[in-house]
């Protein structure tokens, strides 16, 4: 039988030790490096580095030897760890990643699991050393980097893992633990899903907010100018637009707040008002609390102003107010109907009562400065009108009032 040659771990904790000091720097390099690349995220993964220790870097190197191999195919000796909050950012930091840097190997660690099985999940990508990390730090004596790719509770999950399993001399073998840990796993894994299921509706929802904002503004803009500016009547003002058929229909009366919330914003933005109002009406039958009635009947007072019905829209606008007293958003949408209703003394006192709410309004100073000068106060107006474009220096709608109001002034 040939003698095994045994590794001279006094030798392997010297060489260890020449390079320790240049790769916490090469880690403390590499960790800013993708914290850059990874800025424009909106999710913010968070960035760890470590340099493996000795202890650890001397068991693994034992492990291979017993297995045939060698030291060197350690090739975790520096590792960086990006944890996300979402399943879907975990493919958007590996395409960030390999346009930032040589890639050498792409391993996605539980991908071979049966749909029967639960365990450690993770994406590995092995980066080649960066030239300019070289340059700058000296030989290191690695020449690959390990990143490895989580979200939050897989990463969780491996911290646990590595503690009960990895690091134990002892690990359960008998059926009733095994089967409680794989539980453990397959909750994780379920909550992740589940997030990325929430993120993926809230994104939905979000978009469809964004379009009903912008319509509501665009009808705002088109009535207050014509009023400034044109001296176009009030019966001029219609609601228009296509109708579409793509809008998806609820049938269940067991429908949740969320999915009619969804459906009205889908009615609202395709110009189906009577839908829409239909849908923020169920809703407010189902009696949420106070905070979420006075959400719909804000949304309800803008499909009702989008449909002309201004009354309605005010009471719906004064409701949300009584049920939110910290809304400052009901008075201002209030007083944009009473000012297109021509009615300005009060349009100003509900943008005042706005302001009170959140002084950081400059849509509201201009919409208020308008309605003074209705009223024919226009230093008021050009006092407010100078407090938005503080706010908004570049905003050309309160530009062009400004210089409006200025030649009313002679000024």
């Amino acid at each position: 039988m040939g003698k095994t040659k045994l590794p001279n771990q006094t030798q392997l904790k010297e060489i260890y030790d020449a390079y320790l000091a240049v790769r916490v720097l090469v880690t403390k390099d590499l960790e800013q490096s993708i914290e850059k690349a990874l800025c424009p995220m909106q999710s913010h993964p968070t960035v760890k580095g470590r340099v493996k220790e000795f202890d650890s870097f001397y068991k693994k190197y034992l492990g291979l030897l017993k297995k045939g191999g060698s030291g060197l195919l350690i090739t975790d000796l520096v590792g960086i760890r990006v944890i996300c909050p979402f399943f879907e950012d975990i493919f958007v930091v590996e395409n960030v990643l390999k346009q930032t840097f040589e890639v050498v190997e792409v391993e996605r660690k539980g991908s071979n699991y049966s749909f029967k099985e639960f365990g450690y999940e993770s994406t590995h990508l092995l980066i080649k050393l960066p030239s300019e990390v070289r340059e700058q730090r000296g030989d290191c004596g690695i020449d690959v980097v390990e990143v490895q790719i989580r979200t939050i509770l897989q990463d969780a999950w491996a911290e646990v893992e590595h503690e009960l399993v990895y690091k134990a001399e002892f690990t359960p073998f008998d059926e009733p633990m095994k089967r409680k840990i794989a539980a453990l796993n397959a909750n994780l894994f379920l909550a992740d899903t589940i997030f990325q299921e929430i993120r993926e509706h809230q994104r939905k929802l979000n978009g469809e907010l964004g379009k009903r904002r912008g319509s509501f503004f665009k009808k705002v803009e088109e009535s207050t100018d014509r009023f400034l500016f044109v001296e176009e009547t009030l019966a001029n003002i219609r609601a228009g637009g296509e109708q579409s058929d793509l809008l998806p229909t609820i049938h269940s009366s067991r429908a949740s707040i969320d999915e009619l919330l969804l459906n009205a914003l889908y009615a609202h933005n395709r110009n189906q008002f009577e839908q829409a109002i239909t849908f923020y009406t169920r809703i407010l039958e189902l009696h949420p609390d106070n905070t979420v009635c006075s959400l719909i009947y804000k949304h309800r007072g803008m499909a009702n102003f989008a449909r002309s019905h201004y009354e309605d829209a005010i009471t719906d606008f004064t409701q949300a107010l009584e049920l939110d007293p910290s809304s400052y958003k009901a008075p201002y949408y209030r007083g944009i109907v009473k000012a297109i209703l021509q009615r300005f003394s009060e349009a100003i006192d509900d943008f005042s009562l706005s302001l009170t709410m959140n002084a950081y309004q400059p849509f509201c100073l201009y919409r208020r400065g308008q309605a003074y000068y209705h009223v024919g106060d226009l230093l008021q107006a050009l006092t407010d009108c100078e407090s938005a474009l503080k706010l908004e220096p570049n905003c050309e709608s309160v530009l062009k009032f400004k210089e409006f109001l200025l030649e009313k002034l002679k000024m």
